[in-house]
């Protein structure tokens, strides 16, 4: 039993050094780039709120879905910030407040969820296209090129008018026209790894080809992905944020940061003599869209300097 035990501490001692190596790297490298730091500063901000929205704005005692926006009023005019509502409200008497907080989640949700199924799918037919060759390589490259082709707004757009406007929609739609280019930054990656020497020996030793690409060759590529990926997480928040400013997102009502500024987009212009009499209505959720967007840029800028060994 001992030297079972001492086998398994053994086992575990290379893994566990190799996990504080890595620490260790990466808190040297955010340390000589500053931006990448406030970058993360941004994001655990927007993670903070996401992860104590019912304690920052709770949930109405009658509310059927916390992500529906409480309502007070119908009038069509917007209120600046008071005491009752700290954002003040958007047209028809939305509390801007309790949406931009519950919005928080909203975005981060989505972001996760898209780029998450976006990689997976990324790895899953680059990989096979790298790995293989061949038709398949000649297979799936071509349809990715169709839909490299085409703009990317554009066909979400489409997609999400065929299904039907929703925001579960709006992710997949977003998803349909983002994994391509995780596909093809894979499949070069692949390419110029699968030949090597050790995936060779590997291949003598009877490894299986999953074996193969799963401990030998992604893990050698999965640092660019991560890098698009997090620069991903802003640009597919600005991109639902498109959809549902369309009217092709959430449900009116709903607490999601492009709704927001749709329902400002009236009062823009704000009243005669006076261009600033609704500032709060677009302002307040379009700043978070540009801190959030900003905070996965610098995150992800961080990420390629301090991965890319070619970096000073």
């Amino acid at each position: 039993m001992d030297a079972q035990a001492n086998d398994d501490n053994g086992s575990n001692a290379p893994v566990v050094s190799s996990l504080k190596s890595k620490l260790v790297f990466f808190k040297k490298g955010f340390r000589k780039r500053p931006s990448a730091l406030f970058g993360l500063s941004l994001i655990l901000f927007f993670v903070l709120i996401a992860a104590f929205s019912s304690w920052l704005a709770p949930v109405p005692p009658d509310s059927r879905n916390p992500y529906l926006i409480p309502e007070f009023g119908y009038s069509p005019e917007p209120k600046l910030p008071s005491h009752s509502h700290p954002f003040g409200t958007t047209e028809d008497q939305y509390d801007l407040y309790y949406g931009m907080v519950w919005g928080t989640r909203t975005a981060l949700k989505v972001a996760v969820i898209v780029v998450g199924f976006s990689v997976l799918l990324g790895i899953f037919l680059g990989g096979l296209s790298g790995y293989f060759g061949g038709w398949v390589d000649e297979l799936i490259m071509r349809f990715t090129d169709v839909i490299l082709a085409l703009p990317s707004l554009l066909l979400a757009v489409v997609i999400v008018a065929i299904t039907g406007p929703s925001l579960s929609h709006v992710m997949i739609s977003v998803t349909a026209v983002s994994w391509p280019s995780y596909a093809r930054l894979l499949r070069g990656d692949v390419l110029a790894i699968k030949n090597r020497e050790f995936i060779q020996a590997s291949r003598a030793l009877g490894a299986s080809h999953l074996r193969i690409f799963l401990r030998h060759i992604l893990p050698n590529c999965i640092y660019p992905i991560l890098v698009l990926a997090s620069l991903d997480m802003g640009s597919i928040v600005i991109t639902a944020a498109a959809l549902s400013f369309l009217g092709l997102g959430a449900p009116l009502g709903y607490a999601d940061w492009g709704q927001l500024i749709s329902l400002s987009r009236n009062w823009i212009m704000g009243s005669s003599g006076n261009p600033f009499a609704y500032w709060n209505t677009f302002t307040i959720p379009g700043l978070a869209i540009f801190l959030f967007v900003l905070g996965w840029n610098l995150l992800g800028d961080g990420l390629r300097d301090i991965l890319d060994p070619r970096q000073g």
